[in-house]
């Protein structure tokens, strides 16, 4: 293998540097028109439900039994809130253009710190549409507890908010990203032009290659 000089590379580098920046600015150039033109921006909008006493939230009454219930509860209430029959009644309720496989498949839920508090988040393209569904199918959920395990333990703790966001959209991270990649690219097939160029340039490469003394240089005339 033909040792590089590294001061060559450099310069040779140095030389190519336009076609880097336009190879660059290409690359990014296209990944925004990727991103634009075929990302959908999602938006999440989330609310928060806690488990309390029966009795109307009365902490004197809230025992340990109670507590150790609605610990246990979390993991089942965290099944029904995408349950069908819960997703079915929220699509019917906001006259959803979707399946409930679809909207199952859009709804998250999550127990927070292995509290009582269970967070139901909500991914949508439409970022108002995202905070009614979180909304109803809390309320819906509520409903169905009250139906199921004839309890009143549930609350509303916090509404969700509309927010103006988009979560799969990063313009500063993709750029970053889009510019990796053309500086990557185009400095790759620099080096491989590098490597595979065997033109002698200099009188200084003749003396290092063929072990020549050059007596006499020709110098490159321009036409008139």
């Amino acid at each position: 293998m033909e040792e590089i000089d590294l001061k060559d590379l450099f310069d040779y580098f140095k030389g190519k540097i336009s076609w880097i920046i336009i190879a660059v600015a290409l690359a990014v150039g296209i990944g925004n028109l990727y991103t634009v033109f075929t990302r959908v921006p999602m938006y999440k909008s989330s609310t928060s439900l806690v488990l309390v006493s029966e009795n109307g939230g009365d902490s004197n009454s809230y025992n340990n039994s109670e507590l150790q219930l609605n610990k246990n509860l979390v993991g089942n209430y965290s099944e029904i809130i995408k349950s069908k029959k819960v997703v079915n009644s929220v699509i019917k309720n906001l006259n959803l253009d979707y399946t409930a496989a679809d909207l199952q498949n859009r709804i998250t839920v999550s127990s927070i710190n292995n509290t009582e508090v269970i967070r139901i988040t909500v991914a949508d393209k439409d970022n108002k549409e995202a905070a009614k569904i979180a909304d109803e199918t809390a309320n819906v959920f509520v409903k169905e507890i009250n139906k199921i395990y004839k309890l009143n333990n549930v609350t509303i703790l916090d509404k969700a908010e509309v927010t103006n966001k988009a979560y799969n959209v990063n313009y500063i991270k993709d750029n970053a990203i889009y510019l990796a990649i053309g500086l990557v690219i185009s400095c790759g097939i620099i080096f491989i032009f590098f490597y595979f160029d065997t033109t002698i340039k200099t009188s200084e490469e003749i003396e290092k290659k063929l072990g020549l003394t050059v007596i006499g240089i020709v110098p490159k005339v321009g036409k008139e």
